[in-house]
């Protein structure tokens, strides 16, 4: 029998599980995700720096741990609470169990919980911060309330340049790493794309030095306006290039051209959002995670126009930018553990691109 352990949240609820994966006490901002799949995505996407996610759906880990699925090189997640996990997992791509991967990249891991009401907690409270430990009697409340994820990007982005070459290259890209899934280079590897993909902090001009056909800003993780440098770069870049940005991209492309953002009540975490495009009237279901949004009403001012809505509480979910070569949606058109209805906006960077380089 698995040695119990508590999860103490820093309104003072405490909830009781037992422990898998990797042994030990961690603090870090408690956050749900939907998903009914994709854990192998939610686990080792880097936008979740720092933060203690609970799967709401559950059973988990049922077809194991696929390395080739993971979207980065590990894991960037403080802790993984699950109502049950499948110990004996049967996929004939399985490389290995999830208790295995948590053990082999140090997250603690808790089942056996109420993740229902957990989950319930967080949409009536809002996000909030935790400690799973094994003595509840030590939690210190203050010390919770205190925990912020602060250099989440510069932790999480890649430390030198690198390239991924497309098999039928058609175009050039920069993709800047502020956090980003390999599936972003993946879906431009497909459409002819050789991506060059650098750090967070690389210098605007040392990125225009590549001549690049398009500019590509990743997802990431932690408060979009923690990142002043990156956003003083991004200034620099706008109206030279075609660029496309997504998810932390999208918020720090508004932040480095006036408008504000504002962080959520409890986010958007799953593969089941609605985001409606305001152009179409069409709604698509996505792919999010995200805990920030920018505000819709600074939009205007920031030279953008809202292309997309999120049909449940009509945050901003997509930017255009039409004099300035530059488009931007929050929520993630190249997630391949949820609904691939929005692949489409790839190709809408590609025509940007072409229609560019037509005109020049």
């Amino acid at each position: 029998m698995n040695d119990k352990i508590y999860i103490c949240l820093e309104n003072g609820d405490v909830f009781e599980g037992r422990s898998f994966g990797a042994k030990g006490e961690v603090l870090g901002e408690l956050v749900f995700t939907t998903g009914m799949g994709g854990y192998i995505e939610t686990l080792t996407d880097p936008s979740y720096f720092g933060q203690i996610v609970i799967q709401t759906f559950p059973l988990i880990g049922n077809y194991g741990f696929i390395d080739e699925d993971m979207e980065s090189k590990g894991s960037a997640v403080s802790a993984y609470i699950v109502r049950e996990y499948c110990e004996s997992p049967s996929n004939f791509r399985c490389d290995y169990s999830l208790e295995k991967f948590l053990i082999d990249n140090n997250i603690v891991g808790v089942y056996d919980v109420d993740t229902r009401e957990l989950t319930k907690v967080i949409r009536e409270s809002g996000v909030m911060n935790a400690v799973i430990t094994s003595n509840p009697q030590n939690a210190d409340i203050e010390k919770i309330k205190e925990y912020k994820i602060t250099k989440a990007v510069k932790t999480v982005s890649c430390q030198k340049p690198y390239m991924r070459a497309s098999d039928e290259h058609k175009h050039n890209v920069v993709l800047i790493d502020y956090g980003t899934k390999k599936n972003i280079v993946r879906e431009l590897n497909k459409r002819g794309c050789n991506v060059a993909v650098v750090p967070y902090d690389t210098k605007a001009e040392d990125i225009l030095s590549l001549n690049p056909d398009g500019i590509m800003l990743s997802n990431g993780p932690g408060d979009p306006a923690e990142n002043v440098e990156a956003i003083e770069e991004l200034k620099k870049l706008v109206g030279k290039k075609p660029i496309f940005a997504i998810c932390l991209g999208h918020q720090l492309l508004a932040l480095s051209q006036g408008a504000k953002t504002t962080k959520l009540k409890y986010g958007h975490r799953g593969v089941n959002q609605p985001v409606k495009n305001l152009e179409t009237g069409r709604t698509f279901i996505s792919s999010q995670n995200h805990g920030y949004a920018v505000i819709n009403e600074t939009v205007e001012n920031a030279g953008g126009t809202v292309s997309y809505i999120n049909a449940n509480d009509e945050t901003c979910e997509g930017i255009d930018y039409k004099n300035k070569k530059a488009f931007s949606v929050q929520f993630h058109p190249e997630a391949c553990s949820g609904p691939l209805d929005t692949r489409f906006i790839f190709d809408k960077f590609i025509s940007m691109m072409e229609d560019n380089h037509n005109a020049s």
